[in-house]
């Protein structure tokens, strides 16, 4: 057998794995959301008027809130990450780093839908937060914090301050000490170390944690759906209610493709300026 076909024998488990789970069902869904229902009948064909219907308010309002939280979530998360991150690879001494880490994923041992409703508990009117404020005399009476928008980003946050907080850290320990003991040689305190030497060489270890914080938190159902109730709703619990409720495969499907294209410009995007930094 030629190395050709020796090369494809070894690439063809992966190619067929990819094509039938992915490839195949993604221009099934792309066909679906050009079709239309006429009445409970599914009438296949190429109309655009699922994706016109992105310029409703409830659904173009979903869209919004999406961006909302997973902006506010990938943020929040990478501020609160860096420091604890840095925390660990430079405080903490080496042979206590490996217990920092396994306490920092921790989070990833609990289900996911216990962590929701353990927070829906923590912030609900009877929950550790409202009791302490009210045991500190700083409120009259309880705060609604369960069922908002806040709720669904501690929610988030939580999860993925500790997912960049690992991603960060591997790009902290890859990155020599010796760069940092230099720049303070040449007369650099330590936030100048910090920002013109430490953070633009982990700037792409902290891009691409914060991709990863974007993709999982805007295609999130559960914590939005648990915490957030439905006071305003998400793309992803927009999605589930035509489905679930309204049985609409073409809207839906209209939508899930509208979703993964805000996934692939946020890699575009991404990835543009990892290419544009390494110039």
């Amino acid at each position: 057998m030629s190395d050709t076909g020796r090369g494809w024998g070894f690439v063809a488990p992966a190619l067929l794995w990819t094509v039938g789970l992915f490839v195949v069902p993604f221009a099934v869904m792309a066909a679906m959301s050009l079709a239309r229902l006429e009445g409970r009948d599914l009438v296949w064909g190429v109309d655009w008027g699922n994706y016109a219907q992105l310029a409703k308010p409830q659904i173009a309002r979903a869209v919004l809130v999406s961006l909302e939280i997973t902006l506010t979530v990938t943020a929040v998360s990478v501020l609160l990450a860096y420091p604890l991150a840095a925390i660990i690879a430079f405080r903490v001494p080496p042979r206590w780093q490996r217990l920092a880490l396994l306490l920092a994923v921790l989070p990833f041992w609990t289900s996911y839908v216990v962590r929701s409703y353990s927070w829906l508990l923590v912030l609900s009117k009877q929950g550790v937060v409202n009791q302490a404020l009210l045991g500190l005399g700083l409120v009259a009476e309880p705060l609604t914090l369960a069922n908002t928008r806040f709720a669904t980003v501690t929610g988030f946050v939580h999860f993925f301050t500790m997912l960049l907080t690992l991603t960060i850290y591997a790009n902290l320990m890859q990155l020599p000490r010796n760069y940092a003991r230099a720049a303070q040689d040449l007369g650099a305190n330590g936030w100048q170390t910090f920002r013109h030497v430490i953070l633009p060489l982990t700037l792409p270890g902290v891009v691409t944690g914060a991709f990863l914080t974007f993709v999982l938190c805007i295609g999130d159902y559960v914590t939005p759906q648990i915490l957030g109730g439905n006071n305003e709703l998400s793309l992803p619990q927009v999605i589930m209610v035509q489905l679930g409720r309204r049985a609409d495969f073409p809207l839906a499907s209209a939508l899930s493709i509208v979703l993964m294209g805000l996934v692939m410009l946020a890699y575009l995007l991404c990835a543009r300026w990892l290419r544009l930094d390494r110039v």
